[in-house]
Parts: structure tokens; sequence; C-alpha cells
């Protein structure tokens, strides 16, 4: 089969998935609504995460702007070496990657805002109605974002003809998604926080009170951070992935058969999730984790049986098949451990609601100890995938053992529809719940929307254990792609390339290694001072409103809040701390680049990658299972709501917000930004470097 064909498939696959995310927005928009308040209180949500995504995008245009008239000038070689098309079909490429990634966000928030009403008001009438409102809501995303980032990367190459374009319009994406996610994770975690100290802790009054000032802001917080936030990350992996495999495809011998196979595998990869999605169900009294799951599992098996019926009839190589299938069970594995240390029915989740009982130190301490457990399967799961995909594709012959990676990180994320679907349920029922307590809907619909809020925070953690897993595998294939640039740009120039990896005693190598592995640290730390900066400021405001608005304390009738104030906090600190944190890792890419060359950076995108792999999961997981411990006391145990092992339970949950839902998901985004800057340079490096 020629290449138009697989590209061809590939786009009517992307329409197919816009079809059927039209037809779920649909579903869910006729799904009934008429209770006054939980409108006005939607309408307040969805006001303010729109108001926060405006302000947040142009912010963003001023920096993708000026990066987009660097690439022009320097990327991939000086504009003065006379290559000029290639400078400008870079520049085109980085700029349509941030728009995908911008509408991938906008999209999340349009059907997170209409969902969260339709979950809240269908839990009247049962818990099946109520799921089924916020998945296929979160399902909409799921087909959106992969049919957009399928169709941008397929439009690309169709386009430019040069898969080093697809590296700029990668780019694009994960530029646009480390500071979406970044500024949104600020928001809801400013608001989270805030609201649950003054709210739990010392007024003992429940999660969505109507009284406390920062409710809106916390429910803004979701869709700005869990739903846009998550969807530009996820948008950016999958496109990372299929990125560095065709840039590693187009050196193979018979390149344009391998390009072909990528194309087909992550078409295949988005129909499977296509046919997830329309499986997903669950009976009235069902578990709504293990329907989640079930999806997940369904879906896989799809993928993996499709694929190889592909390889058969398009006669691709088997071994490559088996390095796709790797990535994927072991996906599937990372995942299931991430479910053991988060769900409220296991053991690490009860043994750290036992230490509550003896106060938030020793939450935060056994919280923490399982979290570094937990990253070591999941460390050894990639590190497994990766080997496996190597050694089972190194006989092909030369490059095909780190295409064979590149495989493994593109068959991770092939049921990537079905983890966005699954991710954007959460915060959706999240939202859900705080409408169904502001809006008085009882307590048989406040219990249905806890148990769905419950499996969303246990799902969540998953996809991100499969994110973060996936992003692993992606960043490992990307630095395959770095040598492959490198070694392109070095045989242009007549110089020496990179020959047989990096060498870690060579000082130069160990330099970058160092730096590289300390950079996560430093950008989570900026992140999560500007959580605690910006939630400072909001417990302050959330403080004077209860002194100065006369009645609020008491919820006298009429008495309302000033919640944009809380929103106007939220959504300024934001902003303010969104850039600098992403600057850090592209700048000090940069300098290592500059300082050390080729060799300094591929120590550098080492460090950073199995540096960023522990702190990621360490505090995506930790995050979880705090926040699944607190619900799990607030269910009844342990002394339940206001007990002392409650308020030991809400600091631990404050601790694990920014963990898991701003500083863990944003570092996977921050690993592959670094290994593209490092490729997008590679020439430079080569060429304008002091040692």
């Amino acid at each position: 089969m020629s290449l138009t064909f697989y590209q061809v498939a590939a786009i009517i696959v992307s329409v197919l998935a816009f079809a059927t995310a039209f037809w779920l927005y649909k579903w869910v928009a006729r799904q009934p609504s008429s209770n006054e308040r939980i409108a006005e209180v939607g309408k307040l949500i969805k006001n303010g995460a729109n108001t926060f995504l405006k302000k947040e995008y142009r912010t963003l245009v001023r920096f993708c702007s000026v990066a987009a008239i660097l690439i022009l000038v320097f990327l991939p070689s000086p504009i003065w070496k006379g290559e000029i098309i290639n400078n400008i079909t870079m520049a085109v490429a980085y700029i349509a990657g941030t728009i995908f990634s911008a509408i991938a966000g906008k999209i999340g928030i349009s059907i997170a805002t209409i969902a969260n009403i339709k979950a809240a008001e269908a839990a009247t009438k049962g818990i099946k109605p109520s799921f089924m409102s916020g998945y296929r809501g979160g399902a909409v995303m799921g087909m959106a974002v992969v049919g957009s980032s399928l169709l941008g990367v397929t439009l690309v190459l169709m386009l430019s003809g040069n898969t080093s374009a697809l590296l700029g319009f990668s780019f694009g994406a994960s530029s646009l998604a480390l500071f979406a996610k970044a500024g949104g994770g600020i928001f809801t975690k400013t608001a989270d926080i805030s609201a649950d100290l003054v709210g739990k802790v010392e007024l003992g009054i429940p999660e969505d009170d109507p009284r406390n000032p920062a409710v809106i802001a916390d429910n803004v917080g979701d869709n700005v951070g869990d739903v846009a936030g998550m969807g530009a990350d996820l948008f950016d992996s999958n496109v990372a992935s299929m990125a560095a495999a065709l840039v590693m495809a187009a050196s193979l011998s018979d390149s344009e058969k391998h390009i072909g196979m990528v194309i087909c595998y992550a078409a295949i990869g988005l129909l499977a999730s296509i046919i997830g999605v329309f499986t997903a169900n669950m009976k009235e009294g069902g578990s709504p984790t293990r329907a989640l799951n079930t999806n997940t599992y369904v879906t896989t098996a799809i993928y993996g049986i499709l694929t190889a019926i592909a390889t058969y009839v398009f006669d691709f190589e088997w071994r490559i098949w088996a390095a796709s299938a790797i990535g994927l069970l072991v996906g599937v594995v990372i995942g299931i451990t991430t479910d053991y240390f988060t769900d409220d029915t296991r053991k690490p989740v009860h043994m750290v609601a036992k230490a509550c009982e003896s106060g938030p130190a020793f939450t935060i301490l056994s919280g923490i100890s399982y979290g570094l457990i937990s990253a070591l399967p999941a460390m050894i799961g990639i590190g497994v995938s990766a080997l496996a995909a190597y050694k089972v594709c190194e006989p092909l012959g030369e490059g095909f053992a780190m295409f064979g990676i590149s495989m493994a990180a593109v068959g991770m994320l092939s049921i990537v529809g079905m983890i966005i679907s699954n991710d954007a349920y959460g915060p959706i029922v999240d939202n859900a719940r705080g409408l169904v307590e502001m809006g008085n809907l009882g307590d048989k619909a406040l219990e249905i929307t806890d148990s769905l809020d419950s499996a969303g925070n246990t799902v969540k953690a998953v996809t991100k254990g499969f994110s973060i897993g996936a992003a692993g595998l992606t960043v490992i294939a990307l630095l395959g792609a770095f040598i492959t640039e490198v070694n392109d740009a070095a045989a242009g120039l007549g110089i020496a390339g990179i020959e047989g990896g990096f060498d870690v005693t060579n000082p130069t190598v160990f330099f970058g290694l160092l730096v590289g592995a300390a950079i996560p640290a430093v950008f989570s730390a900026m992140l999560m001072l500007g959580v605690d900066r910006n939630a400072q400021r909001m417990v302050g405001e959330i403080h004077r409103q209860f002194d100065e608005i006369e009645g609020l304390k008491e919820g006298k009738e009429g008495v309302v809040p000033e919640y944009d104030k809380c929103i106007e906090i939220a959504t300024t600190g934001a902003i303010k701390e969104l850039i600098p944190a992403g600057l850090v890792a592209i700048l000090s890419t940069l300098a290592v680049g500059f300082i050390g060359g080729v060799n300094a950076v591929g120590g550098f995108i080492t460090g950073n990658i199995v540096s960023g792999l522990i702190f990621a999961l360490l505090m995506s997981n930790a995050g979880g299972l705090w926040d699944n411990t607190k619900k799990y006391i607030e269910a009844g145990n342990h002394g339940g709501k206001n007990s002392n092992a409650h308020k030991a339970g809400v600091v631990g949950d404050t601790v694990g917000d920014p963990f898991k839902d701003t500083a863990g998901p944003s570092i996977n985004t921050q690993i592959t930004v670094v290994s593209l800057v490092a490729s997008l340079a590679a020439t430079l490096f080569l060429t304008l470097s002091i040692f």
C-alpha cells in the first residue's frame, strides 16, 4: 500500500472521531436539567472557566509568538544559511501545534461545563444515568482531542513531506500544554486548598457549602486544570509519540512502509477507542470504577486484535507489532499498579487512613512512603518495555531497535482516546457532586455523586500513571529522535555525530546528566510555591469575607459571598506563575547545549527522564492516595467527618493537591518539551557549543 492510502485512512478515522464527539455532545446536551439553582451555579462555573482560559491563552499567544519568531530565525538552522523554506515550515508547524493544543483545551471546557449540570441532576434518578452523563461528557473530549492529534500529524506530514516538521508541530503542542497544565494546575489547587482548609478544617462546613467564597473557584479549577490542562497534556503526549516514531521511521530502510505502519497503528488506536466508548455501560447499583476499568481493558483487546489483523493484511513486521503490544500491555500493568496504591478499597489507603488517627504528621509520612514505593513497579515496567521492545526489533537491522521503543510508546498511547475519556469523567463528576450539594438535591443524590467522584479519583490516578508511563517511553523514543537529528545534521555539515550512544564517564555527558536530573525538582518546586503563595492570598480573602459580610458564616437567607473575588485571585496568580517554571525547563536545555554540545544534552535528557519520571509517579500516586484517604474517612471510617482523623486527612489531601494536579502531571510535559527543544536545536548545539 502507498503512504497516501494510510494518510487518507487516518483522516477518515479522525473525521469519524469528530462525528462521534458531535453525537455524544448532542446526547449529553439533550439530558434533562431544570433546577434553577444548579443552572445558576453552573453558569458561574462556565463563565469563570472561560474567563480564565481567555486570559491564559492571551498570555500564551504572546509567548508563542516570540517562540515562533525565534524558530523562524534559528531552527532547524540559522535562516541566513540559506534554507529559508525549512525555517518557514518549522515555524508554521509550531504555530499549528499550539493552535490544535489550545482547541483541545477549549473543547474540554465546552462539554465539561454542560456535562457537570446533567450528571448532577441525573443523580436524582440513579447512579447509571449520572454515570453515563459524566462519562459521555468526558468521551467528547477524548474523541475530539485524539481526532485532532491524528489529523494534525497526518496533515503536517502530507503538506510538508518532512518528518522534522513534525517535531515543530509537537513542540508547539508541548509548549502550550506545559503552560496550560501548569497554569490550570495552579488555579485549581489554589482554590481547592483554600476552600478545604478554611471550610473543612477551620469551620467544619461541608466540602461544597455555598457559604464558602472559594467554592465556585474550586469548581472552575476542576475544569481549567483537570479538563483543559489535561486535554492539552495528553494531546501533546500523543503527538510526541507519533512524531518520534515517524522521525525514526524516516531514517529506516523501506521508510515509506514504516511511516505508513505508524500512521496505521495510531488510526487503529483511535478506532478502538471509538468502539470502546460505545461499549461503556454500567448497571444500576454497579461499581463505576469497575465500569471504567473494564472499558479500558475492552479497548486494549480491540486494539491488539485489529493491529494484528492489519499487520497480517499489510505485511508489516511482526516484531514491530510485538513492540507495540508490549507497550500497551505494560501501560495496563502500570495502570493496575497505580490503582492498587490509590483505590480506597485497597490496603495503602486503609493504612494511611489509620495513620490519620495519630495526626497529620503521620498522614504525610505514610502517604509519602507509599508514593515512593509506588514509583518502583512503574519504573520497572517502563524499563522492561523499553528493553523488550529494543531487543525484539534489534534483529531487523540498524535503527530498528530504537524504532521498536518508539512503537512501544505508540502502543501504550494507542488507546489514549479512552484514557482521556476516563480522565475527563473525573472532574465532571467532581463538579456534579458540588452542584448536588449547592442545589440541595438530597442525601441520596449526594451519596451517588460521592461514589462517582471516588471512582473518578481512582481512575484519574490510573490515567495519570498511564500517561506518565507513556511519556517515559515517548521521551526515550525522543532521545532516539534527537540522535537521528544530530547525525543527519552532522552528515550535512561533514562532521562527527553521535556514535554508539552516550558515555556517562565523559565529563560533558555527566555534567548534562546532573543538571537534567535537577530540573524536575526545581520545576516542581516553582509550581508548588506558586500554589502556596496564591492559596495564602485566597485564604486571607475567605477570612475577610467571613469577618466582614454579615450573616455569611451563619448562612442567613439572601447573603451571598463574593465568589468573583476568589476567582480573580486564582486567575491572576496562575497567569503570573505559569511562565517562569516553563522557561526554566526550556532555557536550561539551551544553556546546557551551548555549553557542552550534543553529548551534554544527551546526558541532560537522560537525567531529566529518570528524575522526572520518579517525581511524577511519586507525586501523582501520593496525591491520589491522600485524596481517597480523605474520602474513605468521610464515608464513615476512623471517626468519619469532622473527626481528628478527618482533619488530618484533609491536611494530607491539601499537600497532595499540588502534588497530583499541578506538579506531577506537568512533569511529563516538561520532559517532552526538553527532548523536543534538544532535537530542534541539534544543529545549533553541534556548531555553537563552548566545549
